[in-house]
């Protein structure tokens, strides 16, 4: 039996830490496949990342919600440009829009950026 006067550990200090936030990738694998969705999809699958890391609770809604609506505006820009077919302008937005999307799939997991988390 046990002394019920002698001091017990206290539970707060005995109880494991929880996960700070849930992550996106699992592997490292994972990454490099969430991270070239916006290539593979010349853009059209820009926002996808961040709208399953929102699902997810890795950053908050409304950041999701600042990709779609700048991937739709960006690509009804480019519709609405591209008429000719001989602007630059469409094809420099378009490569804009890949590789920010890529590097911030890419910066999801990351300690170092607290925006929108």
């Amino acid at each position: 039996m046990s002394n019920p006067y002698q001091p017990q550990p206290s539970p707060y200090v005995t109880t494991p830490m929880p996960n700070a936030r849930p992550r996106m990738f699992n592997s490292t694998a994972a990454k490099v496949i969430w991270t070239l969705v916006p290539i593979v999809t010349m853009s059209i699958g820009a926002a996808v990342p961040f709208v399953v890391a929102a699902v997810k609770g890795v950053i908050k809604p409304w950041v999701a919600a600042v990709y779609v609506a700048v991937e739709v505006l960006i690509l009804g820009v480019s519709t609405a440009v591209a008429s000719d077919g001989e602007s630059p302008f469409v094809g420099m937005l378009l490569i804009f829009l890949i590789t920010t999307a890529a590097t911030h799939t890419a910066l999801l997991d990351s300690d170092k950026v607290t925006i929108g988390k």
